[in-house]
């Protein structure tokens, strides 16, 4: 079988995965989200927390919870670090640095996932269990409750309230992301990733000197990071390591995890607001880009640009064989158009255009279809901005399922779409101008600018993925890096939360004979140009002195 239709044949399989599991998974978190009683093990929960399980909260109180729960979890997550040494089942491992402590705290609290570490060399079993793992849950966990309240704030009416913040939470916990989970991780096992509590051991000689593996709890932690669209890997080598992603099938299945919450949560946004067909339309955005995305990226590293490509039947640098080329590019596009992070291959190994794929896909704000939770609000986000442009067009007060786009709501999208460019392109801007960032990069001009752009690029949108190259365990990206995952995690969900409140407290409008019909393949057109010329307008530039200046050398 040739490499090209082997790729292709796994996307046909991938989309066929998807397009059965979508419709019951996406019904159900419907339920989940709507139902009135609570399970006994979630009484449990609240009574031990002093939370009101049925008390409503308007949009301030929610997100308080968010911010409250998250900052709760940076202090936990870093003290855990800074106590490695004295914690048994650490491995002997020492430990954490403040600046690293910070960073990876922040890193996995914003469920971005970032690791400016070796897995394998510098945390042990504690850890990697009570804390990364823990976060890998409730991280993901917040995402979707926030997409739930901006859902509410679509679905109600002349109220302002949008549910309650640790019902949701404990909720896509419980019942939700453990129980995937506990099913996925029992598939990996079975498949061979590996799943103990063994210490360091010795597996022979390599270059003259000792070869050691610890093991640990991977498959348990490798299913939440791909279904939570996390990313942080157990080992360095993080998704192409093979106690983590041993074969072809694994690969698949890691990808169908990384997009199946996002996918079906298009569901559960049609089930609730009342219009199946609307949910359907975002999909059908978020699927041209993805399927657009991946037809890209095959392209780029199927083109045989000079005889050693050719030889070896493609862009191979950087890739896993067992994987191959179809495999590696599907899993580098889905998790860059989503917020995981996790990689199967390095993209910095990529040629320039392929890079610049997966750069591109984090500058769509990662909604195609997205992370947990983060692609569906971002996604209505854009759907806002893309109503508000087209009720311009025609002379329109613009509406979105039955609700006015008005002057605070299209403040609240503005801002929402501004700040994560802001803080890519200004921190970017500055590790460029100081001297000292720029020893960090491994290499120079177009290549090396892109290493730079790729990390803020990933910090400041959650994604975690790295293009390699840059090394980043320094103060000045440790701490930077750190401030872009918090603000662009938490300062986004401000204003997603402010427009729900909004949307919540409105009278909604019958539709009449000019209103835009938002469940239409047109609107679904237009909403994909307008994701594709904002992201264009604002890192044209960047991209233009990195990948496409590669790329096209």
């Amino acid at each position: 079988m040739s490499p090209v239709l082997s790729g292709v044949l796994q996307l046909l399989a991938l989309v066929a995965a998807l397009a059965l599991a979508h419709i019951p998974l996406g019904t159900y978190l419907a339920r989940v989200y709507s139902s009135p009683r609570h399970l006994r093990v979630e009484k449990w929960i609240y009574k031990g927390i002093g939370a009101d399980p049925d008390t409503q909260m308007r949009w301030p109180a929610y997100l308080r919870g968010v911010l409250a729960f998250s900052l709760a979890g940076v202090l936990f997550l870093y003290l855990l670090q800074r106590l490695q040494g004295v914690l048994p089942g650490s491995l002997g491992f020492a430990s954490i640095d403040p600046d690293q402590a910070f960073n990876t705290a922040a890193s996995f609290v914003s469920n971005t996932n970032w690791q400016s570490y070796y897995g394998e060399q510098a945390m042990g079993h504690v850890v990697q269990t009570a804390g990364l793992a823990v976060q890998n849950f409730v991280s993901a966990a917040v995402g979707i409750a926030v997409a739930v309240a901006l859902v509410r704030g679509f679905a109600r009416s002349r109220t302002g309230e949008l549910g309650n913040f640790w019902t949701d939470l404990v909720r896509g916990v419980v019942r939700v992301l453990v129980p995937l989970a506990v099913v996925g991780a029992v598939i990996l096992v079975a498949c061979g990733v590996v799943q103990n509590f063994s210490g360091i051991h010795e597996v022979g000689q390599f270059l003259g000197g000792p070869q050691q593996w610890n093991g640990g709890a991977v498959a348990s932690q490798e299913v939440i990071k791909e279904l939570g669209t996390n990313g942080g890997g157990y080992f360095n080598a993080n998704s192409a390591h093979p106690f983590e992603n041993p074969t072809p099938f694994t690969n698949l299945f890691e990808i169908f995890l990384i997009l199946l919450i996002p996918v079906s949560l298009t569901r559960t946004f049609g089930v609730m607001t009342g219009s199946v067909r609307q949910g359907y339309a975002i999909l059908g955005a978020m699927a041209a880009v993805w399927v657009s995305f991946v037809a890209l990226m095959m392209w780029t590293e199927f083109a045989h640009h000079g005889p050693a490509l050719q030889a070896a039947g493609g862009a191979t640098e950087g890739k896993e064989l067992r994987f191959g080329i179809g495999g590696s590019s599907l899993f580098a596009v889905s998790t860059t158009l989503t917020s995981t992070g996790a990689v199967d291959s390095f993209h910095s190994s990529y040629t320039g255009l392929g890079g610049g794929i997966t750069l591109l896909g984090m500058m769509l704000g990662e909604i195609a279809p997205g992370g947990v939770g983060s692609g569906l609000y971002g996604m209505l986000v854009m759907a806002v901005v893309a109503v508000f442009v087209a009720g311009l067009m025609v002379g329109r007060t613009p509406e979105y399922l039955g609700r006015k786009i008005g002057t605070h709501e299209i403040k609240y999208a503005a801002c929402y779409i501004l700040i994560t460019p802001a803080l890519v392109l200004v921190l970017t801007a500055a590790a460029m101008a100081l001297p000292t960032p720029g020893d960090s990069m491994t290499n120079g001009g177009a290549h090396g600018f892109s290493e730079i752009l790729y990390a803020y690029t990933s910090a400041a949108n959650n994604n975690g993925s790295a293009f390699a190259g840059l090394n980043a365990d320094t103060q000045w990206f440790n701490t930077t890096l750190g401030l872009a995952m918090l603000l662009g995690r938490f300062l986004p969900m401000v204003f997603v939360l402010a427009l729900a409140g909004s949307l919540a407290g409105q009278q909604p409008v019958p539709a009449g004979a000019g209103t835009l019909r938002t469940e239409k393949p047109l609107f679904s057109g237009l909403l994909v140009g307008a994701v594709l010329i904002i992201t264009g307008l604002t890192y044209f530039p960047a991209l233009a002195l990195g990948p496409l200046a590669e790329g096209l050398a």
